[in-house]
């Protein structure tokens, strides 16, 4: 006969916080009474949703894959990263027709790319304030990408033996003074990244701003999976939080936040629907509350021990002398190339970062300073690079 536990123990134990009417959340309930008229913000791994309090209809703002010129960039971005893949399906297919088919339909979908790559696709139709005036820049950066990486595999599947990651290295990825390639497709993704960030940055930074919020009262939930499904489960591995903190300009309290990765998903038609959003909020508001009581019970209850305090991060600066790090590399000037690049590689080899982490705080601080004016962020690999130079150049 299988264990059971007695009744009237398992009504005692529910009493506490394991039922809907138990003591926690009766408490919970009265504490988010007390607060009715303070903002509460749930953001998932790509929408924001703001409950303004007092019953407010709830505002949303989207920043990833159903914003403008997200997929067209990340595309770019992952040029390098799935020549990667291809050759190391190379190493370990049995058959190299797998992999040499996939390189040939890769090939043929860079082609029909670059033959729609145009000033007027990514000023009239992609149309990110961000990016604008830059988009003669964009189309060379991405034709430049896209022929270097055609050119790439055009080679491999030529001559499938020198199609290693020792070469890919030095003549594709981080090649020194190539004519072939001039700017290593490190430089590329670090690029890429950047600028995708820069509007995501840029429009929820302005968003957030425009809202009138009282930082001081704002509630935040970060629900559900972002990225990966091990990854933003921190402050320090969630770019969301260090960008509500900068956008805050120091008002918002990080106590104040929970990341909540086994939430409830956010349900944006809920959210939209005025017959179904105060539901929604509650749920969320009694989410954060009963969190809240909890940790703000632990001071009443043990006065007298010291009180838990985030740890500080201490910042980590790389070198090239160095083999090993053990947290997110610092970037010590906006033209750190070596850190910018070792922190790609720390985001793909950390399962607890989000990709994003790689170029987020970079980014953020940037439009922070400058007022969240995007025209004055520095972004390595581009701002630096004359893109139609190099195009010039290659077809010399």
């Amino acid at each position: 006969m299988s264990y059971q536990p007695h009744p009237h123990f398992q009504q005692l134990f529910a009493a506490y916080t394991a039922d809907a009417a138990s003591l926690g959340m009766q408490l919970a309930r009265l504490m988010d009474r007390r607060a009715a008229g303070d903002p509460l913000l749930v953001c998932t791994g790509s929408d924001m949703v703001l409950f303004a309090g007092s019953g407010s209809a709830p505002v949303m703002e989207s920043f990833r894959r159903t914003t403008r010129g997200f997929i067209e960039l990340g595309a770019i971005s992952h040029l390098p990263l799935a020549v990667a893949w291809l050759a190391r399906m190379r190493e370990v297919a049995g058959e190299a027709s797998l992999w040499r088919a996939a390189a040939a339909a890769y090939i043929q979908a860079i082609r029909r790319t670059q033959e729609i790559n145009t000033v007027a696709l990514w000023r009239d139709a992609i149309q990110v304030p961000a990016w604008a005036g830059l988009e003669p820049k964009l189309v060379d950066m991405v034709d430049y990408s896209c022929q270097a990486t055609v050119e790439v595999l055009e080679q491999a599947l030529r001559d499938e033996s020198g199609f290693t990651f020792e070469r890919l290295r030095r003549e594709y990825l981080d090649p020194v003074s190539s004519e072939r390639v001039p700017v290593p497709m490190n430089d590329m993704m670090v690029a890429t990244f950047a600028l995708t960030f820069l509007d995501i940055g840029h429009r929820i930074m302005g968003w957030l701003g425009s809202q009138g919020l009282s930082w001081e009262h704002l509630m935040v939930v970060v629900s559900g999976r972002s990225g990966r499904p091990t990854a933003g489960l921190t402050w320090a591995s969630n770019n969301m939080c260090h960008l509500i903190e900068r956008a805050s300009q120091g008002r918002f309290s990080k106590e104040r936040l929970y990341i909540a990765p086994h939430a409830p998903s956010l349900d944006l038609a809920a959210a939209a629907d005025p017959a179904r959003w105060p539901g929604l909020e509650a749920q969320f508001r009694t989410l954060w509350f009963n969190t809240r009581t909890t940790t703000d019970m632990a001071a009443c209850l043990f006065e007298g021990y010291p009180r838990f305090v985030p740890a500080a991060a201490v910042p980590l600066y790389v070198s090239p002398q160095m083999s090993e790090v053990d947290r997110l590399p610092k970037v010590r000037t906006v033209e750190d190339r070596f850190a910018l690049i070792a922190r790609m590689r720390f985001v793909l080899e950390d399962p607890l970062q989000l990709a994003s982490n790689s170029v987020a705080d970079y980014v953020i601080d940037q439009l922070a300073e400058h007022g969240n004016d995007p025209s004055k962020v520095f972004i390595a690999g581009f701002t630096d690079i004359d893109y139609a130079a190099v195009r010039r150049a290659r077809r010399g």
